[in-house]
């Protein structure tokens, strides 16, 4: 029997511009942009339906019985046509039974949206089930690879902007795949831009230089340097500033993945805009790419996966600081 999943929230999104909203939503995910994003189109949606400020009630998993909340879902509104209730948190409710007999009858003169933020491993187990029976379940997955940088070039043209896929991954390299983040950081490019419409490499650049942010670009320069302390240096403030360590170790496996591949690339003779999209970098930096492979022979490249491993194993399945576990890895990188 093939395993239960939910529909996308993007599918929320879509229903809504034809219809009414449902009585009741149960939103989770890993991704809290997508959650986010849903729950202000749902704000939206419901406004036409409520008049008094009574009818709308926010409340958190940590602080309010289930029962209660239900109990709320089923009292008639103050004034207006429907009530909308968010029960945010909700993972932090310990028995969510009572939404059993509720997603059955749901009040219809209630919009009852249950936030639960991270994901739900069987949607076979109750009350998961039974509100996926009666379509009120929705999943808010991360979007990766190419779905995220179509993502980021939509966003930009929606605000007339253009963006390549190149420079999209540009972006996304720089800023990591936290669609919160990536937006932000769109919003920081189109205050910068101007009237001008290209988001160009050069636009992307000089504005994470006038921040004075670092990047993974300067890190993996560092390193193919191999110049210690300014690789530490720059990998601490990247965290300081909310670089996950997860993205540094992702980051570095793809560089030496890449390295890998250059010299089979130079003997194929590919200009280099071919050979940069292969090795996953753009264009711009596939010279670095070259000089640093005379550094790194292969004996180092393996000594480096095999750092990049540990490190990846001592972030998920230790307690170590992860400050030092990624001066560690800088550390044996350039033994």
């Amino acid at each position: 029997m093939p395993q239960l999943k939910a529909p996308s929230v993007l599918d929320v999104l879509k229903k809504l511009k034809k219809g009414k909203p449902l009585p009741l939503y149960y939103l989770f995910g890993e991704d809290s942009y997508g959650l986010d994003n849903t729950l202000a189109a749902l704000e939206e949606a419901a406004k036409p339906f409520i008049l008094s400020d009574f009818d709308k009630e926010i409340y958190y998993g940590e602080d309010k019985d289930l029962q209660e909340v239900l109990n709320a879902a089923s009292t008639f509104p103050f004034g207006s046509e429907k009530k909308l209730i968010i029960f945010k948190e909700f993972e932090k409710v310990r028995d969510k039974k009572g939404l059993i007999p509720y997603s059955k009858s749901p009040q219809e003169f209630t919009i009852l949206v249950l936030i639960h933020n991270g994901s739900i491993t069987n949607l076979e187990a109750e009350p998961y089930k039974t509100m996926s029976q009666h379509e009120f379940i929705f999943e808010a997955k991360e979007l990766k690879g190419k779905n995220l940088l179509v993502w980021l070039i939509n966003l930009a043209e929606s605000k007339g902007k253009i963006l390549t896929e190149e420079n999209a991954q540009l972006i996304v390299d720089i800023a990591g795949e936290n669609r919160n983040i990536l937006e932000s950081q769109l919003e920081k490019i189109f205050t910068f831009l101007g009237d001008k419409k290209e988001i160009t490499y050069d636009v992307i650049t000089s504005l994470s230089s006038s921040l004075k942010e670092y990047n993974v670009f300067d890190l993996q320069n560092a390193i193919a340097r191999k110049d210690k302390s300014n690789a530490l240096k720059i990998a601490i403030s990247m965290m300081d500033k909310g670089a996950e360590p997860t993205f540094i170790i992702h980051m570095l496996t793809r560089y030496f993945t890449g390295l890998v591949r250059v010299n089979e690339l130079k003997e194929q003779n590919l200009p280099d805009q071919a050979a940069a999209r292969v090795v996953g970098t753009h264009p711009y930096y596939y010279k670095d790419y070259l000089k640093a492979r005379t550094i790194y022979p292969d004996d180092k490249i393996f000594n480096a996966a095999q750092a990049l491993l540990k490190a990846d194993l001592s972030i998920k399945t230790t307690s170590t600081d992860e400050k030092t576990v990624i001066s560690l890895l800088i550390a044996e990188i350039l033994q």
